[in-house]
């Protein structure tokens, strides 16, 4: 699952990524500077995980991760190919969810494409580009269902109406993930992998004076994006960068201090981003290994089973459950049988984030 970093030259993508990955990607003070996209793996911050690896005392502890895709900067005239158009906007497809990042600082020493801020501009030049990207893709699909239509094919009758819909609502500058969709209407939809229907976090590059509060331009993309169904944050992404530096904790924790923050801000984008991907976590924990797995929000146990190995999903007969709160409470899995907190679900079980499992099955 991968969480693509869009948005125009120079609002900070490149310096975002790296604070968020070890990859370290090229950040400078020009446009296109990231020309192939990076790629990062990261690790999804969770103090339940440290709180298990407390109580057990493992071997090793393997923590949740999520791929973040560090991709170049769109312009104007991107989805007729303008800039690296074309190629940036295959790289957007095969990401699952998007972090926009937009300018919200002032600073005469970095230049802006457009020669001033004003991130609602920016956001409505990415949104366009990538409507229009989609309208192209619908449209191409509209003349194949029409084709479909002429055996009587009711289905794709019902595909022709909804394209119109999508169409409609892509021409009067909308994304489609503000398209009010039926279950049935959504497959089709998922199906044809729109730019704009993927989930989306804006995060607001500001400067470290609104690092804690935000600023007047957080105000505004806030006020743009409240129908979007959008996640919004805002973070001073030179700031994180300073931070991602320190090696020591204390240091780290003083700095935050100083900014009147208690954690740094990218472990909030990480976690906005896993949720954005709809995942959430489950654990195992024994003596060799505490482990957080990642699966999909409302996977079965089965399913859950199934990211450990094809065979616990084939297999599959039961799973012992206890819920985080409930072993942490009792402070050990034996602690949590003992006083019945431990339950046996079966195959119709759907996994709650932070449940501790154990799976036994048969092949």
């Amino acid at each position: 699952m991968k969480c693509g970093i869009v948005g125009l030259p120079n609002v900070g993508k490149s310096t975002l990524f790296n604070c968020l990955s070890n990859a370290k990607a090229q950040a400078a003070n020009f446009p296109f500077c990231t020309i192939e996209p990076n790629m990062g793996t990261v690790i999804v911050p969770d103090y339940r995980l440290e709180k298990l690896e407390e109580l057990v005392n493992p071997q090793r502890v393997v923590p949740a991760t999520v791929e973040i895709v560090d991709i170049a900067g769109l312009v104007k005239g991107a989805s007729k190919g303008e800039g690296l158009g074309n190629k940036f906007l295959a790289n957007i497809r095969e990401c699952n969810a998007l972090i926009h990042v937009l300018r919200c600082f002032e600073n005469e020493n970095v230049t802006h494409v457009d020669g001033s801020i004003d991130p609602i501009r920016d956001k409505e030049t990415i949104d366009i580009e990538l409507q229009l990207k989609d309208l192209e893709t619908v449209e191409k699909r509209l003349d194949k269902a029409k084709k479909n239509t002429k055996g009587g094919n009711k289905e794709a009758v019902k595909e022709v109406e909804l394209i119109q819909q999508l169409i409609g609502h892509l021409e009067q500058g909308k994304s489609i993930r503000t398209f009010d969709a039926t279950a049935d209407q959504r497959e089709l939809i998922e199906d044809m992998q729109l730019l704009t229907d993927k989930p989306i976090l804006y995060v607001c590059n500001v400067d470290e004076a609104s690092a804690k509060s935000g600023n007047a331009h957080v105000a505004r993309v806030i006020e743009a994006a409240k129908n979007e169904n959008a996640e919004v944050m805002f973070l001073a992404v030179a700031t994180e960068a300073d931070i991602a530096e320190l090696t020591d904790f204390d240091e780290k924790q003083l700095f935050l201090e100083e900014l009147g923050l208690t954690e740094a801000g990218v472990n909030r984008v990480i976690r906005t981003a896993y949720k954005l991907l709809n995942l959430q976590t489950y654990f195992t924990a024994g003596v060799k290994e505490v482990r957080a797995w990642t699966i999909h929000g409302g996977d079965t146990a089965p399913q859950a089973a199934g990211v450990i190995h094809t065979d616990f999903e084939k297999g599959f007969i039961r799973a012992e459950v206890i819920s985080f709160e409930d072993y942490v409470k009792d402070c050990s899995e034996i602690a949590a049988r003992e006083v019945g907190k431990l339950r046996i679900e079966g195959k119709s079980y759907l996994v709650k984030d932070g449940d501790i499992m154990h799976f036994l099955f048969n092949v």
